[in-house]
């Protein structure tokens, strides 16, 4: 897998989608493409009821996607328990691939969980001075807000602080349904 994420932006309307191309939909139903999908369910930080969260999970299983895109989860040991139920309630329904989008750096018992997890999320600002503390090689790096002419120099940064997914783009968040890890704005594997 070179890539995937969230459904905050994409990096350029002209980018041209391709195989590796991981699209996180937002609403099952959507238009279908090509490409694979991972379906969005939001955490809200670890507030949504465990029942709420596992009826998106069925929905998304329904709908036909390959995993789940588990956004804005919660970092803390609190949240291990409720999380690790979902992942391991949606490999019993065929949904192996699965992303977890806290944003931050999660507490070591995520790492138990066998998911990919990005521990950035943020405006290109606060990327240049992350000193990457907690971090992982391999972990997954969403940075928004990034100049146009920058966006090679931050898919090059990410290279450099280990990201194995990601995106970078010039977009705010919360634009788009679509985001890739090729081309224009996105980051693909480490040594891009």
């Amino acid at each position: 897998m070179k890539t995937l994420f969230p459904p905050y932006a994409h990096p350029s309307a002209e980018l041209a989608l391709d195989a590796e191309t991981w699209i996180i939909r937002d609403l099952p139903g959507e238009r279908r493409t090509l490409h694979q999908s991972l379906g969005r369910i939001d955490l809200d930080w670890g507030s949504r009821s465990l029942a709420d969260v596992l009826a998106d999970v069925d929905a998304w299983r329904a709908d036909g996607v390959e995993g789940l895109f588990l956004d804005r989860a919660p970092a803390g040991s609190g949240g291990v328990g409720p999380v690790a139920l979902t992942v391991r309630l949606a490999a019993r329904r065929g949904l192996h691939r699965v992303v977890l989008n806290p944003g931050v750096p999660t507490h070591p018992l995520y790492r138990d969980l066998g998911v990919r997890i990005c521990t950035f999320e943020g405006p290109w600002s606060a990327y240049q001075s992350w000193d990457g503390d907690g971090v992982r090689p391999g972990d997954g790096h969403i940075v928004h807000g990034v100049p146009p002419a920058l966006l090679t120099a931050a898919r090059r940064l990410m290279g450099r602080r280990g990201a194995g997914f990601g995106l970078a783009t010039d977009a705010s968040p919360y634009v788009s349904t679509l985001f890739s890890g090729s081309g224009a704005g996105g980051v693909g594997t480490a040594d891009s």
